[in-house]
């Protein structure tokens, strides 16, 4: 049994209360660590920390960060192996992935945001010779960084990262479900020389300490990944209080299939944007539409990848598909299954909870669920599941998917399959989404910049995009003598 700490002022904590929660294996039900239930009184502390260590921190040049930057992350390379099987063994999902994607990104997170402070610029506008106008971009203060439990270091180090980068000091809070690498992150911010204060992880719940965090008057800016309700209790909470917001919420993303794409590519990377990481990314493609020539083809060639699909161990080398995150979450993901039945759809594979042998027979595994025979406004198709359920459905214009797509109330990311230039940019410009990939999934560019439209929140990561939101604008104009 782990007993996991806060990190404040460079030290490890105890909650002030003394309160902890249980930290659950998903692919056992066990429980396995031990989680501070952090309030008011941690996050104060956290903040009057990093409030003490904000001006050597803010006035420290750019090479400097970087230098520090750059040492964590190596550090976090280093730890690789140990890191993957933590989030493998926190959140369900399998070490093959953990390996291959949240942990090699967490260690480009540091990596990019080290090397783009040193290129951070600002404008500068002369006129005339009479005068001139120059913006100085200086960090926030104090700003609170809260992620998710689906990606959790790969999303708690593409929000810190940018915030230490830009000189800002930070108190975060990953998510309660799946603290551990966050707690790990801790031991290596101490190794890596970050100095006391400009860092601090305070672990707990939602209501007790990410609210906490939103309302505190010392934190001057709130970056969240989560849930569209929170984000919008989040902005009610902040925005009176004028503090900088970017939101980072649901989707139900549409994964459009034209008749006329390379198929066999198409196929198998529609398998991964359904059920990577167990359908448990922001980004996966919900909502499958395929035109009508191809639609038989692609459904039974569907089914039968998606029927193939291990559904096991997460610490084992085969599994393609581990635990969802928590029991609570496999019941909502198992109703979702049932309602798309009383919709009048008609499940072609899985949708039923796994029973694994073994180490694993306590643990909360789903089959991968195809669902067709659903209207594109029905609920199942509206609101956001976040497991592994998708449903599949033909269409035969540009106009008509584009109405399917455009449907929801979110607005993240979409994906578009073809052949032809042209229809490529033409669907890409009309769907009401903040990314599109067009032949391809999840291909990221962490210079550009990341987020949604409409319920899908508000505010762009990535690249510059992240460091402005770190920092204020200050324009100094300058008159040329009298």
């Amino acid at each position: 049994m782990t007993e996991i700490s806060n990190y404040i002022g460079g030290e490890m904590s105890a909650p002030s209360d003394g309160a902890f929660i249980d930290d659950i294996d998903p692919s056992t039900g066990q429980v396995y660590a031990s989680v501070p239930d952090s309030g008011e009184e941690d996050v104060t502390k956290a903040v009057d920390s990093a409030e003490r260590a904000f001006a050597k921190w803010s006035s420290s040049s750019p090479e400097f960060r970087h230098d520090v930057l750059m040492k964590l992350s190596g550090l976090i390379e280093r730890d690789l192996e140990k890191l993957a099987t933590a989030e493998c063994v926190d959140n369900g999902k399998p070490l093959t992935l953990a390996k291959a994607v949240d942990i090699p990104r967490a260690v480009s997170n540091f990596k990019f945001y080290a090397t783009a402070a040193m290129h951070f610029a600002s404008e500068s506008h002369s006129n005339a010779g009479q005068s001139v106008n120059y913006t100085l971009r200086q960090p926030i203060g104090v700003v609170g960084c809260i992620s998710p439990w689906n990606l959790p270091l790969y999303l708690f180090t593409w929000k810190i990262a940018p915030a230490l980068a830009a000189g800002n000091c930070v108190v975060a809070k990953p998510s309660e479900i799946t603290p551990m690498t966050a707690f790990l992150l801790s031991e290596l911010a101490s190794e890596a020389g970050v100095p006391a204060g400009v860092l601090n992880i305070v672990h707990g719940t939602g209501p007790k300490a990410g609210a906490s965090i939103v309302r505190h008057p010392g934190i001057k800016a709130i970056s969240f990944t989560g849930g569209t309700k929170t984000g919008e209790w989040i902005a009610s909470e902040a925005g009176p209080k004028f503090k900088k917001l970017s939101l980072e919420l649901g989707g139900k993303n549409p994964n459009i299939i034209f008749a006329d794409c390379d198929y066999d590519e198409m196929l198998e990377t529609t398998v991964r944007s359904s059920f990577a990481n167990q359908g448990q990314i922001c980004l996966c493609g919900s909502r499958v539409f395929v035109e009508r020539p191809i639609y038989d083809r692609f459904r039974e060639d569907f089914v039968k990848r998606v029927r193939s699909l291990k559904v096991g161990d997460p610490l084992e080398a085969e599994t393609n598909v581990g635990a969802v995150v928590s029991e609570a979450h496999m019941q909502k993901v198992l109703s979702y299954v049932e309602l798309a039945k009383q919709e009048g759809g008609a499940v072609l594979c899985g949708g039923e909870q796994v029973r694994i042998e073994g180490r694993c027979e306590g643990g909360y595994f789903l089959a991968p669920a195809v669902i067709e025979g659903l209207s594109h406004d029905c609920r199942t198709n509206q609101e956001e599941i976040f497991g592994p359920v998708v449903t599949i459905m033909p269409f035969d214009s540009e106009e008509e998917v584009l109405e399917y797509a455009n449907s929801v109330r979110y607005g993240l990311s979409a994906t578009v399959w073809t052949g032809e230039l042209a229809r490529a940019h033409r669907v890409a410009e009309r769907l009401e989404s903040g990314i599109v990939w067009v032949n391809c999934w999840l291909l990221r560019d962490l210079r550009t910049p990341f987020g949604g439209v409409k319920d899908s929140g508000m505010g762009r990561e990535g690249g510059f995009e992240a460091l402005r939101f770190f920092t204020e604008e200050k324009n100094v104009c300058i008159k040329y003598g009298p």
